[in-house]
């Protein structure tokens, strides 16, 4: 296969994503998560590292600088040598055109989990910027979806499910990696 090929990955917080990205590494892919652009945009500030101050600089980036901006950015952390990528944490259309326009193919898959298991999955991770009571998972989902998450979910090229249990989605997820590089 001669084409440069991006999946770019989206979910809300806590359906899967960060597995898929582990599984594709292990397939040979170079992956590059968005949020971690806004963390160290917040290090660089000086900002503590909890939910509420990386989704209020997450919205003053894209207020700023359009909603495309952490996209933007991170194309230059993106090596143009290596040949497939996962983007992990695309959350608006604005940003699936930037890395569709960047690659020779772009195809977007979506992540989908219960509000319930995604909450009880971010209760166990324990991450700083997790949430630590369901109102505040609530008011992150509501952040999310208003960037245009539920958008790019909707219209994704590509969908998983992730309900059941960690060994069938790892390997649901890496057939469908493979599927899509087929498909592209």
């Amino acid at each position: 296969m001669s084409k440069r090929v991006v999946i770019l990955l989206a979910g809300m917080p806590g359906s899967g994503k960060s597995i898929v990205a582990e599984i594709a590494r292990k397939m040979g892919f170079s992956t590059f998560t968005l949020g971690d652009v806004v963390r160290q945009e917040a290090a660089r500030r000086g900002l503590p590292l909890n939910d509420s101050q990386l989704g209020e600089l997450a919205r003053k980036l894209r207020k700023e600088y359009g909603a495309d901006a952490i996209a933007k950015i991170a194309l230059n952390y993106i090596h143009k040598n290596d040949k497939h990528f996962l983007i992990d944490g695309i959350r608006s259309p604005a940003e699936i055109k930037v890395f569709k326009t960047a690659f020779d193919a772009a195809y977007v898959l979506a992540i989908h989990s219960s509000p319930k298991t995604r909450f009880r999955r971010l209760l166990k991770r324990g991450r700083k910027d997790d949430p630590k009571t369901w109102e505040e998972f609530e008011a992150r989902d509501r952040r999310e979806l208003s960037f245009g998450l539920g958008e790019v979910i909707a219209l994704a090229d590509y969908m998983l499910v992730n309900e059941d249990s960690l060994e069938k989605f790892k390997k649901d997820a890496e057939e469908m990696l493979r599927r899509m590089l087929e498909d592209a």
